[in-house]
Formats: C-alpha cells, sequence, structure tokens
C-alpha cells in the first residue's frame, strides 16, 4: 500500500535553481536568505557608506573653502570658550567660596564626567583649528607669486602675526594646563579650602588659594608669561574675529567698521579681564 501523507503533516517544500544558495521554501521562488548573506550585505553597504563619507571629507579638506570654513567654526567656538572661562575667572575677585564653587560646580559635572567630554571637544577643535591654519597658511604661499615690492599690501600687523601668535598661545596652553590642571611640579592637589571643611565637615580642593599662589610675587614668571600670552591673543582675535565674519559672508563695506569695532572692543575686554587676575594679586589686591 502507497504511502499517504497526514492532512496535518506540513507541506512538501520545492526548490529550484534559483533559490541556490538559500533555504527551501515553502513556495517556489519565495525566497528567504541566509543571515550571513544579510550581515555580508549589511557590511558591504557599511563599506560603502564610509568610503563615499572619506572620499567627501577628504574633498572638502582639500579646498581651500573647507579649510577656511574650519577655522571659522573651530574659532567661533574657542572664542566663545574663552569668553565663558574668563568670566568663571573672574569669580576670583569675589572670594574663596564663591570661586571655589565655581571650581566645584565644573569638576562634577555629569559626574566628573562632563569636564572630560568638555576637555575632548575642546581639544578636537583646537585641533582641527591650527591643522586648518597650517594647511592653509602654507597653501597660499606655495600658489603666491612673489611681489616686486617687499611691504606686504592692505595687511594688518595681526594678520602678518597670526601664525607666531597663535603657536605662542598654544605654547601657553600646554604650560597653563600643566600648572593649573595637571599640577605637575607643585603641591596644589594638596591644598584644601579650610572654611567648607569648619562650615560643612568635608574637604574640596582650594582652587582659589592654587590661583593666588600661582600667581603669587615669587612667581612673577608665570605672570609675565600670562601677560604675554593674552596680549597675543587680544592680537590674534583682532584679526581672527574679523575674519570669522569674512568667511560666513557677514563682512560687508558698510559693516566692515562696526565689525572691527566689535573685534577691537571684544579683545581688550578678554585681555583686560584675564590680565587683571594676575596684576590684582602681584600687587595685593586679592589674596591677602
Amino acid at each position: 500500500m502507497p504511502l499517504q501523507r497526514s492532512v496535518n503533516s506540513a507541506p512538501l517544500r520545492k526548490s529550484c535553481h534559483s533559490c541556490q544558495g538559500f533555504r527551501p521554501c515553502p513556495t517556489l521562488h519565495l525566497k528567504t536568505p541566509d543571515r550571513p548573506s544579510i550581515s555580508r550585505s549589511a557590511a558591504a553597504t557599511f563599506l560603502i557608506v564610509m568610503n563615499a563619507l572619506t572620499r567627501c571629507l577628504d574633498s572638502y579638506w582639500s579646498s581651500s573653502i573647507g579649510k577656511k570654513l574650519i577655522v571659522a567654526l573651530t574659532g567661533i567656538v574657542l572664542v566663545l570658550f574663552v569668553v565663558g572661562h574668563l568670566v568663571g575667572n573672574l569669580a576670583v575677585f569675589a572670594g574663596r567660596e564663591a570661586f571655589n564653587d565655581y571650581a566645584y560646580f565644573l569638576h562634577h559635572l555629569l559626574h566628573g564626567a562632563g569636564i572630560w567630554v568638555f576637555r575632548i571637544v575642546m581639544l578636537a577643535m583646537v585641533g582641527a583649528h591650527i591643522a586648518a591654519t597650517v594647511s592653509l597658511t602654507r597653501q597660499n604661499r606655495a600658489a603666491r607669486k612673489a611681489y616686486e615690492c617687499q611691504t606686504t599690501i592692505q595687511a594688518s600687523k595681526s594678520s602678518r602675526t597670526m601664525i607666531l601668535s597663535g603657536l605662542t598661545i598654544l605654547a601657553f596652553v600646554i604650560y597653563h594646563l600643566l600648572h593649573f590642571t595637571v599640577r605637575a611640579g607643585n603641591t596644589y592637589d594638596s591644598y584644601v579650602d579650610p572654611e567648607h571643611l569648619a562650615k560643612t565637615g568635608l574637604e574640596r580642593h582650594d582652587a582659589w588659594k592654587m590661583v593666588i599662589d600661582g600667581f603669587s610675587p615669587g612667581c612673577w614668571y608665570v605672570s609675565l608669561f600670562y601677560v604675554i600670552a593674552m596680549t597675543l591673543l587680544c592680537s590674534h582675535l583682532m584679526h581672527g574675529v574679523g575674519s570669522i565674519f569674512q568667511t560666513l559672508g557677514f563682512r560687508s563695506k558698510k559693516a566692515s567698521t562696526l565689525i572691527r569695532q566689535v573685534s577691537i572692543g571684544l579683545s581688550l575686554f578678554i585681555w583686560a579681564g584675564f590680565v587683571s587676575i594676575p596684576v590684582a594679586i602681584l600687587i595685593g589686591w586679592i589674596g591677602n
């Protein structure tokens, strides 16, 4: 007697030559790809997208317009950081408690992760700004023909010293981080806020005393380097802020005078604010 298939049994599966590389399907030509095939397809798509993105970024970086936009956008971030940093540092004039509250807030933002995220972002901004500026300068010099007259035409002193002032500021930033952030070669890590300890019974770092000792008369050379760096920063910003407006297309003949006034005013405000801190400590206005 021939074997009969039960009514409740699963239907017989069919396959054809076009279904090679796939599982047998319940109906003809209804194909379900294997998981390895899906993974290979996703990986190939990812590589194609990344390759296109890399070529796009490389093309953008190779153009002078792309570099100018990178310099302008990173410059905006850096200018905002400088202004915010200045406003926070001026809390030193409000006394130990106010300044240490500010420092405690920064170092415990997002349970301590915020300060590191901010540092990484700012490091990326500084790196991109420097790399784009140096590359753009070299590209411009290579394409520029020599002038018959050696006198630079329509170029301010600030614009001609942008690379020099920028590299000097970079050297100062590295020293400043080693001095007050890494605290290399000093005992600032051991400073404890006595007022906070007496009030709460809890220890916290005395950042206010660290700043006072860092700019004390015994460390006058630190204050001198600080003033020189801030002066170069002021010179850098006088040209840099105007260049940001020009690159983004906001500068015109009518607005050029106003933009120059804003650049000078902002630069002088930043210079006066930063320089006032070591000067006030040196002459004894704060810290006694």
